[in-house]
């Protein structure tokens, strides 16, 4: 199959991995980068041995698709040039900064025939991934994700730049609509929300407790799901999953699951069970990146599409905006 020829548009710390990644990639073909910081995209284009183009117009010119790495400001902007000079385009979370531009980009892919895919990268956690054999109806969802200030990211509110990847991944687990929103955050070292918790209720009843804050003294990205008969817990920094399960008390297990004892009596006894997922040994920024090539490739929808993009925005946009009335009322 011929490779796909692909481009970078932006090379900051962002663009400069994905060009890295691009250059590893089998199925494409790293052609080069634009940056109108040219210093900064003649550095990477020397590293990678790639390409480097003066203007947007002539990469576009000899690329089938490119990856979008420049500040959210200018998503809609690049990325629909891109789509209207027929390129496809993946491009980094979030999608863009107002739910009209990010509609306007669907609905471009979509007219164009092209693929648009939303760089989630912790759809393709370890974590995340070595669940994919367990039945996830999730109940209640806890995430926290702290982070130590870097002004990188800092045009945009914590809720778009952290927040944003729990609020993608929660919406792929329950698959309902959301019913309400509450939340509450604050500015503390720059313009925007640096601190910030939300609770969203779905129409299904379930619910997600989400906490993000780029302010913190250490890091987390952890995850706890529970649902009936099931306790999950996700650790994003490491990959590791465990999980706590309830099954029959005269189940047969893997000897390799401890078993915590019995509960209940009767017919309706059980016995707690642990286990501990293999760790799927993936890099998590390569595996999107290469699905995003295999989905032109392959004339499929990309697994984490603009309108997963989209929603995850619209979820962000409502605590956003929940938390700037609170902040009006208390003014």
């Amino acid at each position: 199959m011929e490779k796909i020829k692909v481009g970078v548009i932006g090379t900051g710390h962002l663009g400069k991995l994905h060009t890295k990644m691009f250059a590893l990639i089998e199925e494409c073909k790293l052609i080069g980068v634009y940056d109108k910081d040219s210093t900064q995209a003649e550095s990477v284009a020397k590293e990678f041995n790639c390409k480097l183009f003066n203007t947007i117009d002539e990469l576009l010119n000899e690329v089938d698709a490119v990856s979008i790495a420049a500040i959210t400001s200018a998503h809609h902007e690049i990325g629909k040039y891109c789509l209207e000079k027929g390129v496809h385009i993946f491009i980094e979370k979030p999608i863009t900064v107002t739910i009209e531009e990010a509609e306007d980009l669907v609905k471009t892919a979509t007219e164009k025939r092209l693929n648009l895919q939303v760089g989630h990268i912790e759809r393709f956690n370890p974590a995340l991934l070595a669940l994919e054999k367990y039945n996830i109806e999730p109940k209640f969802i806890q995430t926290d994700r702290l982070a130590q200030f870097n002004p990188r990211g800092t045009d945009v509110a914590v809720v778009l730049d952290l927040m944003i990847h729990d609020i993608d991944i929660i919406l792929s687990l329950v698959k309902s609509e959301v019913a309400k929103v509450d939340a509450s955050g604050v500015a503390v070292v720059s313009d925007t929300i640096d601190i910030a918790n939300a609770r969203i209720e779905f129409e299904n009843g379930a619910i997600a407790n989400v906490t993000a804050s780029r302010i913190s003294q250490k890091k987390m990205r952890k995850m706890r799901i529970f649902q009936k008969d099931n306790y999950i817990s996700l650790d994003f920094t490491t990959g590791v999953s465990e999980v706590f399960r309830l099954v029959p008390a005269n189940e047969q297990v893997d000897s390799a699951h401890i078993n915590y004892g019995e509960i209940g009596i009767g017919d309706r006894k059980k016995k707690v069970i642990y286990e501990q997922p293999e760790q799927i040994e993936v890099n998590a920024l390569m595996y999107e990146l290469r699905l995003f090539i295999l989905s032109i490739q392959n004339n499929e929808k990309p697994i984490v599409s603009g309108e997963d993009g989209l929603r995850a925005l619209k979820v962000a946009r409502m605590i956003i905006e929940k938390i700037e009335d609170s902040i009006k009322k208390v003014l």
